[in-house]
């Protein structure tokens, strides 16, 4: 009988949430045991760069549910517990306070970590990080107005960061390896769009420069690049990238790369092991390949499907990668993920800051990207789904509307 098993969730974020959430909702009568490391109740990623950065208000506003909400549904979250390592065969977790839990099935929802600094100085006071609630409560207290904010790598964390940073009176300078903004998920043209938004804002926005130390007395007070120049910094945020935590799945003899290893069905190499979330590297039929997201979508629909086939339902996950970014007066919408495309197609004025832009490969869309456009994305997410052949003239003519080409 179902309320005989134990189903354990580790990882208490989005996904592992959402994922305890559907299982009730699945009438999974059994224990279900959500365990995290952080002494929050499962919360929201996405508010964390921007509303509780910009705003006084309190952490509650980043809770999927009220801290009473899963005793309610009986489910035990455990926060402030570690998992320290998972014995597959005896389907057992060992716990950081020396218990031992007993699974019939485990959902690994461990996310990620922060990709840290390794150069001279990055010890220093006043180097922040971004991943969790109490990181952006301390980068918060340090966002105070004309304070001088240094921001290393370009990426949607960095800029997000730097848009609240400015909203808060800091002046503020973002520091990317690479040539461009968002170099690895974007086209080139998209990255010098937003560098031209963020330096309209007074951000001053850095490309093609590397750092070299960091330095001050216990605390940061300068970064140097590597072109020699020295920025002035009361505080600094690196956001340069996330590491999958998937050291537990390793060790316990599952498949690894780049993150967990699942099948469409969200089962790694254990049948009675899965996986969800920014861990997993799951593959994407409508893409045609294999991806590992970071997204709040993906938390969510992820680890909502794959509580479903642990109860046995068995659908596949298969949903156009979706992610949006808010950024001064811009909203920025991505769908697809694309490994290569042909050529872009614009709908609309750049210089308007709404339009949309449509990555081709031949007659079809593999990916797009919005300004200010949001409603168009969801049509256009269609037009990639269904792989619909559409001319070029029609995408670009704002007289001929997007759901008539997705029909």
């Amino acid at each position: 009988m179902a309320r005989d098993r134990t189903f354990v969730i580790a990882g208490a974020g989005h996904a592992g949430g959402r994922a305890a959430e559907a299982l009730r909702s699945q009438d999974f009568d059994g224990r279900i045991v959500l365990i995290g490391e952080e002494n929050y109740p499962p919360y929201e990623r996405p508010p964390l760069s921007k509303e509780l950065l910009r705003g006084d208000d309190g952490v509650e506003r980043t809770f999927l549910n009220p801290a009473e909400f899963y005793a309610g549904k009986g489910i035990e979250h455990r926060p402030g517990t570690r998992v320290e390592g998972i014995e597959a065969e005896a389907h057992r977790l060992r716990l950081g306070d020396g218990e031992a839990l007993d699974y019939d099935k485990l959902l690994l929802t461990t996310g990620g970590r922060v990709r840290r600094l390794t150069l001279p100085g990055a010890d220093l006071d006043g180097v922040h990080y971004l991943r969790g609630i109490d990181d952006s409560l301390a980068i918060r207290k340090a966002l105070a107005a004309d304070a001088s904010i240094v921001i290393i790598g370009g990426g949607f964390i960095g800029l997000e960061v730097a848009s609240s940073a400015r909203a808060r009176g800091c002046k503020v300078s973002v520091i990317e390896l690479q040539d461009v903004l968002l170099g690895r998920v974007a086209d080139a043209e998209i990255g010098r769009l937003l560098a031209d938004v963020h330096g309209a804002h007074g951000v001053e926005v850095l490309t093609g420069i590397g750092v070299e130390r960091l330095e001050g007395e216990g605390r940061v007070r300068r970064v140097v690049c590597s072109n020699g120049r020295a920025l002035d910094a009361d505080a600094v945020i690196v956001g340069i990238g996330i590491i999958p935590n998937a050291e537990l799945a390793e060790e316990a003899g599952l498949e690894v790369d780049n993150g967990i290893v699942v099948d469409v069905f969200g089962q790694t190499s254990d049948a009675d092991i899965h996986a969800a979330g920014d861990v997993a590297n799951h593959p994407n039929p409508i893409l045609g390949h294999r991806v590992r997201l970071e997204s709040w979508q993906n938390a969510q629909n992820q680890g909502v499907n794959v509580a479903r086939n642990m109860c046995g339902v068995r659908v596949p996950y298969a949903e156009v990668p979706w992610f949006w970014s808010d950024q001064f007066d811009i909203n920025l919408q991505m769908a697809g993920a694309p490994e290569s495309w042909d050529r872009l197609v614009w709908r609309g004025d750049p210089a308007s800051n709404r339009f949309i832009v449509f990555y081709m490969a031949g007659d079809v869309v593999v990916a797009v990207n919005a300004f200010n456009l949001g409603r168009e994305v969801r049509i256009a997410k269609f037009l990639i789904e269904r792989k619909t052949p559409v001319a070029d003239a029609d995408l670009a003519d704002e007289g001929i509307k997007l759901r008539d080409l997705a029909r």
